[in-house]
């Protein structure tokens, strides 16, 4: 008898092959049967009208902590996505030394910082009771919701066996040899493989560069040389040029890091703006000289616009801006002393504007950012309407009129920049980008900076442009891009396919509705604190290992996902 039997869905397999009406049916928690179903089921649903594809697969989250008060992986679970792709950038939860106990607190400090988590949320909602990798994977077997694998941080390789020194230090060759075995340790446990970050945007919570950006070459090579070593592995990496465009010693560490591990590399994110037309075919450089060296260099790109809310109150990318960091971390008096001054402000403008900025100088258009949340009596009415409006009417230059509202605010006044590459041009450069082999649909960053971006809903928004809107790409060529093609990145075993036989992860939808509900604020973390969450529309349920976890955009309550852990359930993609 089977489980469950979805009848008559146009089934849209994965393989980019052309839709097809077929029941399907399945039982023990895989795809038993596609086709003509006549097999008795517990239950059954008529599912005409609708599509069904494989469940999605996110390349790059950081739920490695949200998956412990959250075990659905909200939303991105509401909008499909059946496994997630954790431990990335450089940073984990474990291990952990266990001599140590204050190595907690650094870490909860440190993800808060770089990775925009309520530091409340993170002592309150995660029970720290690990110390191996393998301890953290074992805490999160049996309660989670969506199937997660994580890589393994490098800056807490550098934290467990250099202790304070990982800030700033270089290692030893017995330090470096601790460090090589702790990975392998972690990978043997189930890692996916190593992540690290040299990226100048990468501080802790004392403002220092994250320990990873203190290694040398020699260093991540050994560390990479490792991962060469282990079944179903890989890498994933960050480095300072993955903003804007990379130096050609960065294009080396790629290619070599990526080389010696005989694994294909990834790092987020490309950024693609018809406005920079350089930036693409620089950036995928890496990827052609990776493919000459024996490796293989993959970018990942958001193939939907991600609206990211700034504040001049609150850390935020306009700190990240070279020269603001220190105006934005004076106490607010002073702050608001600074921007006041004309002077400070001309240099601001200047800096946000240089090449040096590199990516971040789409967020210097001031005159474009659009009002959201105000404080004050006198910003009331402000809500919604754009900067460049406001300063015209009060005679001012937008910048010094963005500055005064948010003075009014104590500088609480929420921004939200309007997009500079939302162009047919920059589109069509998407589009094109898309083709190229090493490039990959993801960079979501679901489940970090949480009150400030919502990326999860991007394959919802994705499959609804597609058949609604632009129509960049045709839907089978889509949910390939969503499913298989980050599920063969991975080495995912018998997932990211509607095949007979292989796990049953499952998305039904709606083709005249799917989409994604505009992002809200919420304050359901632990402590209260704010996210930003978005509605699922069109999703009529997703099935994870074969169990319903969402039904009309609803959690059902059921916790069917699985660890996923490297050579058990993923297999080895050499580049050679």
């Amino acid at each position: 008898m089977l489980d469950h039997v979805i009848k008559g869905a146009s089934v849209v397999d994965g393989t980019g092959a052309p839709a097809y009406p077929a029941d399907v049916g399945i039982r023990g928690g895989r795809i038993a049967v596609i086709g003509s179903v006549t097999e008795e089921a517990r239950t059954a649903e008529d599912a005409h009208g609708l599509v069904l594809t494989p469940g999605f697969v996110d390349p790059h989250t950081h739920y490695d902590a949200q998956l412990f008060w959250d075990p659905y992986a909200t939303p991105s679970l509401n909008h499909g996505v059946t496994t997630v792709a954790g431990g990335n950038c450089g940073f984990t939860l474990a291990p952990l030394h266990p001599d140590r106990p204050e190595d907690a607190d650094y870490t909860r400090r440190m993800m808060s910082r770089v990775e925009g988590m309520a530091l409340v949320a993170l002592e309150e909602g995660a029970p720290w009771n690990w110390h191996t990798f393998g301890e953290y994977l074992d805490a999160l077997e049996g309660r989670i919701a969506v199937n997660a694998g994580f890589m393994v941080g490098h800056c807490a390789l550098r934290r467990y066996v250099m202790g304070p020194q990982a800030v700033g230090g270089q290692p030893s060759q017995e330090q470096l040899a601790a460090m090589v075995r702790l990975l392998r340790e972690a990978m043997d446990a189930g890692a996916w493989g190593l992540s690290t970050t040299q990226s100048s945007s990468h501080s802790d919570g004392d403002g220092q560069p994250v320990a990873s950006r203190h290694a040398q070459p020699a260093e991540l090579l050994a560390l990479s040389r490792a991962v060469g070593e282990c079944e179903g592995t890989q890498i994933e990496a960050i480095v300072a040029g993955c903003l804007d465009q990379f130096s050609d010693a960065e294009i080396d560490l790629f290619v070599e890091m990526s080389a010696v591990a005989g694994r294909p590399l990834n790092w987020n994110v490309l950024t693609i703006d018809a406005a920079v037309p350089e930036r693409v075919p620089r950036q995928l450089l890496a990827s052609e000289q990776a493919r000459k060296a024996g490796g293989r260099v993959v970018a990942l790109t958001m193939p939907i616009l991600t609206p990211m809310n700034m504040s001049l109150g609150t850390f935020c990318a306009l700190n990240l801006i070279p020269g603001w960091g220190p105006v934005l971390g004076l106490p607010v008096p002073e702050r608001i002393e600074k921007l006041r001054d004309p002077d400070v402000r001309a240099e601001l403008l200047r800096r946000a504007r240089s090449k040096e900025a590199g990516v971040f100088r789409r967020l210097s258009n001031f005159g474009r950012y659009v009002i959201g949340d105000t404080y004050s009596e006198a910003n009331a009415g402000l809500t919604g309407r754009v900067v460049n409006d406001i300063a015209e009417e009060r005679g001012q230059e937008p910048f010094a009129c963005l500055v005064e509202i948010c003075a009014n605010d104590d500088l609480r006044t929420v921004l939200w920049p309007m997009p500079t590459d939302n162009d047919p041009a920059s589109w069509a450069l998407r589009a094109q980008t898309w083709q190229h082999e090493d490039v990959l649909l993801g960079g979501s960053d679901a489940g970090a900076h949480l009150d400030r971006m919502c990326g999860a809903p991007y394959t919802t928004r994705f499959l609804g442009d597609c058949l609604r809107g632009r129509k960049l790409v045709g839907l089978e060529q889509a949910v390939k891009m969503l499913t298989d093609d980050p599920a063969r990145l991975f080495g995912l075993r018998e997932r990211g396919q509607v095949r007979e036989g292989w796990h049953a992860d499952l998305v039904l939808l709606d083709p005249e509705r799917i989409d994604a509900g505009p992002a809200t604020l919420v304050h359901d973390l632990p402590g209260d604190s704010p996210r930003l969450d978005s509605r699922a529309l069109g999703v009529r349920a997703v099935w994870v290992n074969g169990v319903e976890a969402i039904r009309d955009d609803v959690v059902t309550g059921a916790v069917p996902g699985r660890v996923l852990r490297s050579g058990r359930d993923t297999e080895t993609v050499s580049t050679r």
